[in-house]
């Protein structure tokens, strides 16, 4: 029994054909027919038969489809359901596998009766159009495509071979019909000739090449091929070689008298011993692998190009050589490999010719029949690799140009490429698969040390490799040049390794290797030097960044141009592995990159250079962080920063969640800038970048960091002299020993900061320590003190007309009635203080202010007032994030809670503030847990 599928779809037994109803009946049957012997997936199978006519009812109707079939073929196993689909197994072959086998014995044969006998018989299974009654379903239509392909090659297969036996005059008609349907078509236009030729029509053999010559150069604009010239020049010369054999010649030899069969190409070179990590990245190889060779369910055999980038000393190379090992057995037919230096020391990429030349040589072709010029040797290296299994390795690939001509076309291959670059153009043309190798982590590095130190060594030391990992960055380079030199100083401990490594901190010097190859400095100027000088300099420049990612507005600052043209220069840096996007519109690069980028721009830009570019960059960060501050307080008080440079870009507007957002994105950033403006003895933009910072982290509950910021815009102040600057300074170091529960030492420095602030006519700054002062009382229980502070901030607030100060401290002399048990009082000034935010529109600065009132009518008996009162002022803490309050308002709720009876819900707010207390580190936590202790309360889970 065979299913036919070279013409009209059907089944063939020995009692004649079967015929099959329906035209999807048909198309999976040649679908699984043309896959016999793998397992086709249900899914794909109804996309290719469905296609968007799928219906909910489409996978019922093909188990119909299937059970019909099998009634057809005669056996309820000739198809079988084989998760995550179906399997024919027909114990025979098709006629497809058929006329493949004849055409390989037809043109391998040394027997030329018997080869023509082959590829005639292969000939006539053809019946017409092949899957002629399955229109409509994409896959079987780019089957019938290549099944006519494959006619033609029996065609001309069977053409040469009957020439070669002498009957010319009988293939003329055929030949000249051919010649006039594919006009282009060289192979025919050269057995045309030669067949005239030995005809005696020598005239009309070279009517029909200067025919074809005219064709190609008016639609294609090219000549000839060199084969085809070199046949019109013996025709002409009447070259003897042409002529006919004397008689059909019969050869018969025995298998021991044969040719040597080409050889086996097994170019891979040695892979790398102790080869670490990288599961994820093997078992994606490995899938693509089983789709190049046929073997991933529901898909038939495809060409499959894996693109493996990363920047420098990655391990592209290592990784792609010890997977290619562990995969050759599954490319029988053999496995390429050329190095094509795209990033070289020498700076000579290798040719695209030159490489396909080499993989032809290999592959046994004999330098007779390759052709002059790049497009033809790849032509006729596609053709020598259709339906073989081969795995390919492009190494080191400068660009997309490089490599297409190495490209095998037909199924059964696979070619795996690395390169400093994405190669995007590849994925979106050629359907590359991308793999984008990161730094070693973890596990994995330590396994790479494992296997070049050995895992006792390893493991006696475990902290001195994971210093050891870190120095490196993770990068498989630098963790090889370094393992390497430690394995020949065996007297050396691992310990003393990593101290060498940290008192070399940002530097390269420890990773000089030995060759050009290994030396890890010289690795990766091989990426640099392929860069634009545009993109080199803002590689450069970025090693003055000490945050730990730059946006583009803040590269463009550094760099002095806009946005447009820099967000072009970060993507070159990018493709060529030397700067990642790690987060869209953020970009980083590993410690070693770093390093380099550093050594780069102390020996490239002057020292005028680098300090413009650094004040620009400081700028950015200054005035975008006074913008994102007002936005979080528009009535902060006012510092003169003075006009940011020409150059720099200044972020653009936020909305107060962004201002958030944009704050916390930056934390590590910006708290660097602040100390790289100290060191760089810019000391006005120091105190100002931790002035710009201070409300944002004590929102957050950051006062040990915000802390530590404001004394080193202290010091600065002081050393140049700016009083308004060390006042601010002083202020800002109060409140943070005032948030995190230090009273005694934020009182103190409260009271510098007044007396600095006289000196310099503060009047809204000295009513805002006062107002500090007023609370610092209150956490004392002190009402008649804090009342004196409150009443002088309001005071100060309304002789220098700062509204929003008077609206807020309103609020906090009646917080002092209420303390003192002046409920009407404290009422009157808590409502006065609602009026007047009101009118300025900052409703968000209510929370305290309810605060206030859920105190009052606590005290008053109202519990259910102050219950309603302090949830508004929660909601309003946690709109603006400002998790102290957030947590203390909290706390205050829980005690009306409790009051009125209900203890669940006192214990489930208290659980909430002792959260953030928790999570903020702050002291009054520890009240809290006292507090639940006296009352014999536990913390719901």
């Amino acid at each position: 029994m065979r299913v036919r599928l070279l013409g009209p779809v059907d089944v063939l037994t020995d009692a004649g054909p079967r015929l099959i109803v329906g035209r999807r009946r048909k198309a999976v049957l040649a679908i699984l027919a043309l896959n016999d012997g793998e397992i086709v997936g249900t899914d794909w199978l109804v996309n290719a038969i469905y296609g968007e006519d799928a219906s909910a009812g489409a996978t019922s109707t093909l188990q119909s489809h299937v059970s019909v079939l099998r009634d057809v073929l005669g056996s309820r196993t000739a198809i079988l359901s084989r998760s995550p689909g179906y399997v024919l197994e027909l114990g025979g072959e098709t006629d497809v596998r058929q006329a493949e086998r004849l055409l390989r014995a037809g043109t391998e044969s040394l027997d030329l009766a018997r080869g023509i006998k082959d590829l005639t018989t292969a000939l006539a299974l053809w019946r017409g159009q092949p899957l002629a009654d399955t229109i409509g379903v994409s896959w079987l239509e780019e089957q019938a495509e290549r099944l006519d392909l494959l006619r033609g090659q029996v065609l001309r297969a069977l053409w040469d071979a009957r020439l070669a036996a002498g009957e010319h005059i009988q293939l003329i008609p055929d030949l000249e019909l051919m010649a006039a349907e594919s006009p282009l078509d060289e192979q025919v236009c050269g057995q045309l000739m030669l067949a005239l030729y030995r005809s005696g029509r020598q005239a009309d053999a070279l009517v029909t090449y200067h025919r074809l010559r005219h064709a190609l150069d008016d639609q294609l604009g090219v000549y000839p091929g060199q084969d085809l010239r070199e046949l019109e020049t013996a025709i002409l010369r009447q070259d003897p070689a042409l002529d006919a054999p004397a008689k059909p010649a019969v050869i018969a030899v025995s298998i021991s008298e044969q040719a040597p069969t080409r050889p086996v190409p097994a170019q891979l070179p040695l892979a790398v011993p102790g080869f670490a990590g990288r599961a994820a990245e093997l078992a994606s190889l490995d899938s693509l692998a089983a789709e190049a060779i046929g073997n991933d369910p529901g898909r038939p055999a495809t060409v499959v190009i894996s693109v493996l980038s990363g920047t420098a000393g990655v391990g592209k190379t290592a990784l792609a050589v010890h997977w290619a090992h562990q995969a050759a057995e599954r490319f029988g037919d053999g496995q390429l490999y050329v190095n094509l230096r795209g990033f070289d020391p020498g700076g000579t990429a290798v040719a695209a010719a030159d490489a396909v030349r080499g993989f032809l040589d290999a592959l046994g072709v004999p330098a007779a029949r390759i052709p002059d010029g790049l497009e033809a040797q790849a032509a006729l290296f596609r053709s020598v690799l259709a339906g073989k299994r081969m795995l390919v390795v492009l190494d080191n690939v400068r660009n997309e140009e490089q490599v297409r001509p190495l490209l095998p076309g037909s199924p059964g291959c696979m070619v795996v490429l690395t390169s400093r670059h994405d190669l995007t153009g590849l994925i979106a043309a050629e359907g590359a698969f991308p793999l984008v190798l990161d730094v070693l982590a973890g596990q994995d590095a330590t396994d790479l040390m494992a296997g070049r130190l050995g895992r006792g060594r390893v493991a006696r030391e475990p902290e001195a490799v994971t210093e050891i990992i870190a120095r490196c960055a993770g990068l498989p380079l630098a963790l090889a040049v370094v393992a390497a030199r430690t394995a020949v100083r065996s007297g050396f401990s691992l310990t003393s390794v990593a101290a060498d490594l940290a008192a070399a901190a940002g530097a390269l010097d420890p990773f000089d290797g030995d060759d050009a190859t290994t030396d890890v400095r010289g690795v990766l100027s091989w990426s640099y030097q392929a860069l634009s000088d545009p993109a080199a300099r803002l590689f450069r420049l970025i090693g003055l960044h000490w945050g730990p990612d730059i946006t583009v507005t803040a590269a463009a600052s550094l760099a002095a141009t806009r946005p447009g043209p820099t967000r072009l220069l970060l993507t070159e840096l990018v493709r060529a592995h030397l700067i990642a996007e790690h987060a869209p519109g953020r970009f980083a690069f590993h410690d070693l990159l770093r390093a380099y980028a550093a050594e780069l721009v102390r020996a490239c830009d002057s020292d005028i250079d680098r300090e413009v570019a650094l004040g620009n960059l400081l700028d950015h960060y200054l005035h975008t962080s006074r913008l994102a501050a007002v936005r979080l307080d528009p009535y902060l008080e006012p510092i003169e920063l003075g006009s940011p440079r020409s150059e720099v870009v200044v972020g653009a507007e936020l909305t107060a969640e962004g201002a958030r957002a944009w704050f916390s994105c930056e934390h590590a950033t910006l708290v660097a800038a602040v100390g790289g403006a100290a060191q760089a003895r810019l000391d006005a933009r120091a105190w100002q970048f931790a002035w710009s910072l201070s409300y944002s982290m004590l929102q957050r509950g950051l006062w040990h960091e915000n802390a530590a910021l404001q004394r080193i815009g202290l010091f600065a102040a002081r050393r140049c002299g700016d009083l308004a600057g060390e006042a601010h300074a002083l202020a800002g170091l109060a409140s943070c020993y005032a948030r995190s529960g230090s009273d005694g030492d934020a009182q103190a420095v409260f009271a510098s900061a007044l007396a600095v602030f006289e000196k310099v006519d503060g009047h809204a700054s000295r009513g805002r320590i006062h107002s500090q002062l007023g609370w610092l009382a209150e956490r004392r229980q002190q009402p008649a003190e804090m009342l004196g502070h409150c009443q002088q901030a309001l005071e100060l607030y309304r002789v220098a007309g700062y509204r929003p100060g008077e609206a807020v401290t309103l609020n906090d002399v009646g917080y002092s009635h209420a303390m003192a048990g002046d409920y009407r009082q404290a009422l009157d000034f808590c409502q006065r203080s609602l009026a007047v935010l009101g009118e300025l529109g900052e409703l968000g600065w209510e929370e305290a202010v309810w605060d206030s009132l859920g105190y009052i009518h606590h005290q008053l008996g109202h519990h259910r007032e102050a219950i309603s009162c302090y949830r508004r002022s929660v909601v309003l803490c946690r709109q603006v994030a400002d998790r102290y309050n957030e947590a203390a308002t909290l706390d205050h709720l829980g005690d009306v809670e409790f009051s009125a009876g209900d203890q669940s819900a006192a214990a489930r707010s208290w659980a909430s503030a002792l959260d953030i207390f928790t999570e903020i580190d702050h002291p009054d936590g520890d009240l809290l847990r006292l507090k639940l202790l006296e009352r014999d309360l536990s913390i719901p889970a």
